[in-house]
């Protein structure tokens, strides 16, 4: 599965656009995060905990995004986005979304 923030992929012919796709998930902090972050609010730096949890949130968008994709017969997902927004005050919604799309390689 071909993913591309472009609405075009070089070197291949879109055949037809599926439409709108997507993939979310909703992380929440904890206890042990929650004091790390306080901590690093006060001296500065980057909060490995929170960092951690947000790829990981990432990669699972990303990953049911194509899964829907791949279900109604895409093989590439065009104009990709991430967002991101604060559910509650201590869960955040990751939702990855874009245009699923059947492309094929151009003849040279």
């Amino acid at each position: 599965m071909k993913i591309v923030t472009t609405e075009n992929i070089a070197g291949y012919e879109i055949i037809d656009v599926l439409g709108y796709v997507k993939g979310s998930t909703i992380q929440t902090k904890h206890v042990g995060r929650d004091i790390t972050a306080a901590l690093k609010g006060l001296v500065g730096g980057e909060i490995k905990g929170y960092n951690d949890m947000m790829i990981e949130a990432r990669k699972l968008a990303i990953y049911r995004m194509v899964e829907e994709a791949k279900a109604g017969g895409a093989n590439a997902i065009i104009a990709m986005r991430l967002q991101t927004s604060t559910v509650m005050g201590a869960a955040a919604e990751i939702i990855a979304y874009g245009t699923a799309v059947i492309i094929k390689k151009n003849e040279v």
